[in-house]
């Protein structure tokens, strides 16, 4: 699992419909929504990107 940098929701990264890259690094989102916020700003959520569960109810 890891961490979609946007809203901090999990994903498995093994079954992620969104990715984008940035810098060498993948990055997996839960939704288009939060892929399209990240791709208009990677640097942002690049760096405020972290691994934290904060729940399964995070909807986008």
């Amino acid at each position: 699992m890891t961490t979609d940098p946007v809203c901090y929701a999990p994903v498995d990264e093994d079954k992620a419909q969104y990715t984008s890259h940035y810098k060498g690094q993948e990055y997996c989102f839960c939704s288009g929504f939060c892929k399209r916020k990240f791709d208009e700003n990677p640097k942002r959520y690049a760096r405020t990107a972290r691994s934290v569960d904060i729940g399964s109810d995070i909807t986008c």
